[in-house]
């Protein structure tokens, strides 16, 4: 899938936005410094999450050049009192918050450095596409610093605290493969396809009733949050309350009456 340069884009140049069909692209566009991730950058990014709610269904997102992002922008980091350290990773927070947390699914295209807070980015998709070229790291440890974009919760969830453990305290460099062993992506793809396979992907989450889709993004992970039967509880709500949705009705009605395409095995015709 090639990048069409007189698509519209962002007021910034960090960031280029285009919308095909009813997915949005948003990629990180500092390819001189691998993607890394400044305050304004973090802003730029929070703009083009607003517009893709308002407009798309879904989002791609992918990084410009030999890297999705190699993390934070560490001449930036090091002018920074602890005040501000502490504003600025909350910023961070509120932001990709605003990816994990918001309406529509996003799915990452990832190739080359997957780093630090690019890592932390990624880990505020929905779905990872992992090409051969990616690799997986959290060098804060060797940085004499931690991580401060969520990585201590979502990393953590994704792969466990003992593996994000070892690779903080050893510098553990992961593979795409590993990466998928590990749960930092779900698929990984030949180099170059990661954002077609990412597109493929977000034309089928965004044919989905838009409510399962909020439920899926939103509830699920709070479920795991809770207590067992607090889980179960919440759960019989959202059954509920997304089953009786007039465009459930529909999609079940036409399913009974052979309308609707089965599911098929893997492998099969």
């Amino acid at each position: 899938m090639a990048d069409h340069p007189s698509a519209s884009s962002a007021a910034s140049s960090f960031v280029t936005y285009e919308l095909r069909g009813n997915i949005a692209h948003i990629g990180l566009n500092r390819p001189e410094k691998r993607n890394a991730i400044s305050d304004r950058f973090v802003e730029t990014i929070a703009e083009t999450v607003a517009r893709a709610e308002s407009e798309a269904k879904a989002v791609v997102l992918f990084g410009h050049g030999d890297h999705f992002c190699a993390g934070l922008d560490l001449a930036e980091h090091v002018k920074k009192t602890p005040i501000e350290g502490v504003r600025g990773s909350r910023r961070w927070h509120a932001v990709f918050a605003g990816i994990e947390h918001g309406t529509i699914p996003w799915i990452s295209a990832l190739h080359g450095a997957v780093v630090g807070g690019g890592l932390e980015l990624a880990a505020s998709t929905h779905i990872r596409v992992a090409d051969k070229s990616a690799f997986f790291a959290l060098p804060e440890g060797q940085r004499g610093i931690f991580v401060g974009g969520g990585g201590s919760v979502r990393v953590a969830r994704l792969t466990g605290v003992a593996r994000m453990t070892d690779m903080m305290l050893t510098g553990r460099v992961a593979s795409a493969d590993e990466a998928e062993r590990w749960n930092l992506a779900q698929y990984v793809v030949e180099n170059g396809t990661a954002r077609d396979k990412a597109h493929q992907l977000a034309e089928a989450a965004a044919s989905n009733a838009e409510i399962s889709n909020y439920a899926v993004i939103n509830a699920l992970p709070r479920i795991q949050d809770m207590a067992k039967e607090d889980g179960l509880f919440v759960e019989s709500f959202m059954a509920s309350f997304t089953a009786t949705s007039p465009e459930a009705e529909e999609r079940l009605r036409a399913f009974l009456e052979k309308r609707a395409a089965r599911l098929k095995a893997p492998g099969s015709a």
